[in-house]
């Protein structure tokens, strides 16, 4: 939808699942549920004749309703000139250069009307529509506000706060009107702000309150945990999904991004073709392709399915996360940095996208910008392992040290999804001369990873290993020394340095009994091993 009122869970949750949703309530804590029906399917009709076919309440004034459709008219008209004014071999990346140059004037008319109290519902909506494409945010957010009160069942109206609202402390402050709605504007806002477990709460609390068949909540479960990266449980919950509904379109870009990343391209094949059977003009058939093409590395084809996406609607921010990683797959630096920021303009707490940003200008070794970047990821995604890293990595490259072993040890410690940081908090230990904190990481990463069984696949397991062997060794450790060197034999990249340690050690023993035998020799403090750290016990594990 070019005029930005796209508002497909809308569609699903008040038009297709209406009638399945209240005919299984059989709860009274949303009150008179028979009630809430009606007021769903009167709001569906009248959305139907303003032309917000994404959205859906009643309005008996026809003299308000032809005044809507006037204004509107004259803003899609202005949104329709902006996309034709942009030149077509640009690309979709160029359209935010150009405006709507009826924004202005609209803004002036609803303005005064808005002052003289003669909006209602659809029409302040419409406002805040406006005053949000002219950046003026804090009268957007006031006036999406006065409209959730004038109309609390348009839920385009909510959808448009939601993108506005940056935090909790902001949520918190808003005088939001008290109705039942209410409760699933939350549980989407908690969602939003990556605060799953009280989405997950407000979901459940939904749930038992008669809307258990709900497909829209099942989906909006299935993306919260595709958020934290429980994706077992998001993949069991999509393919409920279909199960139940299998000629549902909307989320499925959302579903082809954890078969994505699971690289189930079999599974992505059908779910592609299954849906430009079904309709091969929606954006999430579109992010769906691009997202297959991706996995089989035609970055090129999927970078066109994902722009034909940003066609259909210039505000899909999956289809320019997704643009932006194609681009950098295909080194056009310049172009993703574009995509990304586009991403922000259409969502700034997209964490993808100010990660997308850091590793961009990561790639071209600017990592005061890389720092910047990482750190709005990371205070969108605070307990995220990944951006902890990426900090990590910044901070090193500034020579920002003290800085650096706090984020690798804070990724370790919320739960490190790609087991490096206690490496690269290693790795700087050693940089560093610090060799007792560098050897405490070592044993602590090589006991995590024989722990979960993943040392075969882990090629830094061996580091770890030379590094303990020679840290024993310095030590006098010889035991522990010789066990490690002996570990070092099973990885073909330490072997010859396991080799040449335990000969070392062999060498150092033999002299040490060469030297007891003689009774009369002076005593040496030097024989007597000193403990840094806890021996490390890989008595237990085999890799």
């Amino acid at each position: 939808d070019k005029c930005a009122v796209s508002i497909r869970p809308v569609i699903h949750f008040f038009i297709r699942h209406t009638g399945n949703l209240i005919s299984c309530l059989d709860s009274t804590v949303f009150g008179d549920l028979v009630e809430i029906k009606k007021q769903l399917i009167t709001v569906i009709s009248l959305c139907k004749e303003r032309g917000l076919v994404h959205s859906v309440k009643c309005d008996m004034y026809n003299l308000q309703k032809a005044y809507f459709l006037y204004m509107y008219s004259r803003y899609l008209s202005g949104e329709k000139k902006k996309d034709d004014e942009t030149v077509d071999s640009l690309g979709p990346l160029e359209k935010g250069q150009v405006r709507n140059e009826a924004l202005r004037e609209l803004r002036v008319e609803l303005s005064k009307k808005h002052s003289a109290g003669e909006l209602e519902g659809f029409t302040l909506y419409l406002y805040g529509v406006v005053l949000r494409k002219l950046d003026l945010l804090k009268e957007a957010v006031e006036v999406f506000v006065e409209a959730t009160h004038a109309l609390p069942l348009h839920w385009g109206a909510w959808l448009e706060l939601c993108n506005l609202i940056t935090n909790i402390d902001m949520l918190k402050s808003l005088s939001l009107p008290d109705c039942w709605i209410r409760d699933f504007f939350m549980a989407h806002m908690y969602t939003e702000l990556q605060m799953i477990k009280e989405a997950l709460q407000k979901y459940q609390s939904l749930i038992e309150s008669g809307f258990s068949k709900s497909t829209y909540i099942i989906s909006q479960i299935a993306v919260a945990y595709h958020n934290i990266r429980d994706i077992d449980q998001a993949l069991a919950l999509f393919n409920e999904l279909r199960e139940q509904d299998p000629f549902r379109i909307e989320n499925m870009d959302t579903f082809s991004n954890l078969l994505y990343v699971r690289s189930m391209k079999p599974e992505l094949s059908y779910l592609a073709h299954n849906l430009v059977e079904i309709d091969k003009y929606r954006v999430e058939t579109c992010c769906v392709i691009g997202n297959y093409y991706s996995l089989r590395s035609q970055h090129e084809k999927a970078a066109l399915y994902f722009q034909r996406a940003l066609k259909l609607n210039p505000r899909c921010l999956g289809a320019w996360t997704l643009m932006g990683h194609e681009y950098m797959e295909m080194k056009n630096t310049s172009a993703a940095i574009q995509a990304y920021r586009h991403a922000i303009e259409v969502n700034k707490r997209d964490y993808r996208a100010w990660y997308g940003l850091g590793q961009t200008y990561e790639i071209l070794k600017m990592p005061f910008y890389c720092l910047y970047y990482y750190r709005k990821a990371h205070q969108l995604r605070p307990n995220d392992s990944r951006m902890l890293v990426a900090l990590g990595e910044s901070y090193e490259k500034l020579s920002q040290h003290v800085e650096a072993k706090k984020c690798y040890w804070r990724a370790y410690s919320v739960g490190d999804v790609e087991r490096m940081a206690l490496l690269k908090l290693a790795k700087l230990h050693e940089q560093l001369n610090e060799s007792d904190d560098a050897a405490q990481c070592y044993i602590i990463y090589i006991q995590d990873i024989f722990s979960c069984g993943e040392q075969l696949e882990h090629a830094e397991v061996s580091t770890a290993l030379r590094y303990l062997g020679q840290y024993y060794f310095k030590n006098k450790l010889y035991d522990e020394a010789s066990l490690c060197a002996q570990r070092c034999c099973d990885y073909n990249d330490a072997r010859e340095e396991g080799k040449a340690l335990l000969r070392q050690i062999s060498q150092v023993r033999d002299h040490m009994e060469a030297s007891s035998t003689d009774l009369f020799g002076p005593l040496s403090s030097n024989n007597t091993p000193v403990r840094r750290v806890s021996p490390l016990d890989l008595s237990s594990f085999s890799p």
